[in-house]
């Protein structure tokens, strides 16, 4: 059954419009994701679909009694009272009378002279025929397992955005509309609110750049691009591939339109030919293709990225021995060891609050471990990408927040102007010049990454960057990230960011446990339920019995251990050398064969540094 169906919706804000004669429909039990990127009009769709934006043109038809809730993409910061408020707020215009209701109903215990009030309220529910409503509000807080008189300020943002999903519900709605409903939640409340979304009878529309949370759920796929939508049914990675070749086949139309036209402009100018009678249906036809022309809407543009050149690090970055910590109210660590080397890319996952943020400030020297003993390496040079984005000055314009009144800044040892730079992270010449405060979310993200960008850095703190960023943007990142040289400690609750970037994870398991795994969310997966599993004491008949292994090494393995040092120094030199000739412009002036065979040359000198280093890990724990 259709539940919404829109027909040839347009809205304009400017000079394109954000939605161009777009129809969609919603049928019953769909789970629908909503991509586009940043600025696309993605969650004015969901207003217009929720009934609080108008569109200029076209309709919108709904079934009947169709009931309709939305999670909003940020937690209000004005919500008062307690969790039986948040969820009875969803009820609409009798919220105020099951509120008063509720609280008297617990004075009463107490005070006998909050009976006549709540003998008016209980009438009221009653001419109204309204205690169905009590009953949804109760089921609801015991569905989702909330603390019903718990002020909701004390909650954590997992909790509050738990309590938020539980006011859209309490109406029981047909169609649920989900904006970013991920931002800020930890991966158990992402795995939770999935298993509870996969179990929800009514209907999805939801916005997220969480591709395992969008792999977990959608049914349907629908794009969001230069004002129209396209439905994709099927997987993400199905979505990929079909559109980039509805991109490809774009590429190859627009390009034989443009050679037509540009013909047709030489002939134009060619003068008295085009004049005459017989050719006036030719000139009304190049007049048309100009129209045509004028009328396309370009793909936008990808952000380059591109890291700023640095000085190598030394080998080992970070080294923690025995070190504990702990806040008056709560372990963070307890004997935690670890050695970070040059080139790892570590990614640290646990609960919101569990200590993340305090055990990077303890491995960059921040903090003072209360046991223990950390040391820093040489030659670091730091950068930091902050959630919270308090690098940004949102009193300041996006361009004096990168060159701080000045035209150009300093890329690589080269000036490059301002406007130039931020156009490289898709901000318009409008928007350049724009206080910081009234940008996105995205768009603040996109600042920061400038920022961020123009610094030289070898060792990279990243703490959550993939809110609010688009997919195509966090992908273009996440390619970046892997092929960055440097050290990486990466906080982040996006399991396929985590998968594809990281080599091990640093995992808070309980109040002052963080244990290391080997590998991204999932290799940690598989590695804690290999843990979990009770050994097989039997030996298989087709296999050797273990061998018992001596807690001494051979002569033989010590006197290679003392050489490795030596090794690595002089193929890291040479890889040194390697990158140094492939940052000079007239490398890639080269012919195509003596690049490549340079380019194979640095990789298999790469592999060969990774085995060196594997195996004094070897040697040095046997």
């Amino acid at each position: 059954m259709n539940l919404v169906n829109t027909i040839n919706l347009y809205l304009s804000y400017g000079d394109q419009p954000l939605l161009d004669n777009t129809s969609l429909t919603i049928e019953t039990g769909e789970r629908i994701c909503l991509v586009g990127r940043n600025g696309a009009g993605k969650s004015t769709l969901l207003n217009i679909i929720s009934g609080q934006l108008v569109p200029d043109e076209g309709t919108i038809s709904y079934s009947k009694n169709i009931r309709i809730a939305e999670l909003k993409q940020e937690v209000p910061a004005d919500m008062q009272g307690s969790v039986y408020d948040c969820i009875a707020a969803g009820i609409g215009s009798l919220a105020s009378v099951f509120t008063d209701w509720h609280h008297l109903t617990l004075e009463a215990s107490n005070d006998a002279s909050v009976l006549p009030r709540l003998q008016k309220l209980q009438d009221i529910i009653e001419a109204n025929n309204a205690w169905n409503l009590e009953n949804r509000i109760a089921t609801t807080l015991s569905l989702l397992d909330l603390p019903s008189d718990t002020p909701f300020d004390q909650l954590s943002g997992g909790m509050k955005r738990r309590a938020l999903l539980g006011q859209a519900l309490v109406v029981d709605p047909d169609l649920l509309l989900l904006d970013e409903p991920t931002n800020h939640l930890d991966i158990d409340s992402i795995l939770w609110l999935e298993d509870f979304l996969l179990q929800f009878r009514g209907s999805l529309l939801f916005i997220t750049h969480d591709r395992s949370f969008l792999q977990t759920l959608a049914t349907r796929i629908i794009d969001l691009d230069r004002g129209n939508l396209t439905s994709w049914p099927g997987s993400y990675e199905k979505y990929l591939q079909a559109k980039q070749s509805q991109l490809d086949i774009e590429v190859t139309h627009n390009s034989l339109f443009d050679k037509k036209l540009a013909k047709e402009e030489v002939w134009i100018r060619q003068g008295i030919k085009a004049r005459r009678t017989r050719n006036e249906g030719r000139v009304r036809a190049l007049k048309k293709l100009r129209e045509e022309r004028m009328q396309r809407r370009e793909l936008m543009g990808r952000i380059k990225l591109a890291q700023q050149k640095s000085e190598l690090s030394g080998k080992i970055v970070m080294n923690a021995e025995e070190v504990s910590f702990q806040w008056p109210d709560k372990p963070i660590v307890s004997n935690f060891s670890c050695k970070i080397l040059r080139g790892e890319k570590i990614g640290i996952i646990g609960p919101n609050g569990c200590g993340k943020s305090t055990l990077i400030q303890l491995l960059l020297g921040q903090l003072t471990p209360q046991q223990g003993h950390i040391n820093l390496g040489t030659k670091l040079e730091i950068a930091y990408f902050d959630q919270h984005r308090e690098n940004i000055d949102l009193e300041k314009s996006v361009r004096d927040n990168i060159a701080d009144g000045a035209d150009t800044i300093t890329i690589n040892g080269r000036p490059k102007h301002i406007i130039s730079y931020l156009k490289d992270f898709l901000f318009s010449e409008k928007k350049i010049n724009m206080p910081a405060k009234a940008l996105s979310g995205g768009e603040r993200n996109r600042l920061l990454l400038a920022r961020l960008f123009t610094r030289s850095f070898n060792v990279l703190i990243m703490d959550e960057p993939t809110n609010d960023l688009d997919m195509e943007t966090l992908e273009l990142l996440e390619e970046l990230l892997v092929e960055f040289k440097g050290t990486l400690l990466l906080v982040s609750h996006d399991r396929s960011f985590i998968d594809h970037i990281v080599t091990s994870t640093l995992v808070f398991e309980s109040p002052g446990k963080v244990t290391e795994y080997v590998g991204g969310y999932e290799d940690m997966l598989r590695q804690q339920s290999e843990k979990s599993t009770p050994a097989n004491t039997e030996i298989s008949p087709n296999k050797s019995p273990p061998q018992v292994r001596t807690s001494s090494i051979s002569q033989g393995a010590q006197k290679e251990l003392k050489t490795l040092p030596a090794k690595i120094e002089k193929l890291e030199a040479k890889i040194a050398e390697f990158h140094l000739q492939f940052a000079e412009p007239e490398f890639y002036q080269q012919d195509q064969q003596t690049i490549q065979g340079l380019q194979e040359q640095l990789s298999s000198h790469e592999r060969s540094l990774n085995d060196l280093f594997e195996r004094w890990e070897f040697l040095e724990t046997d």
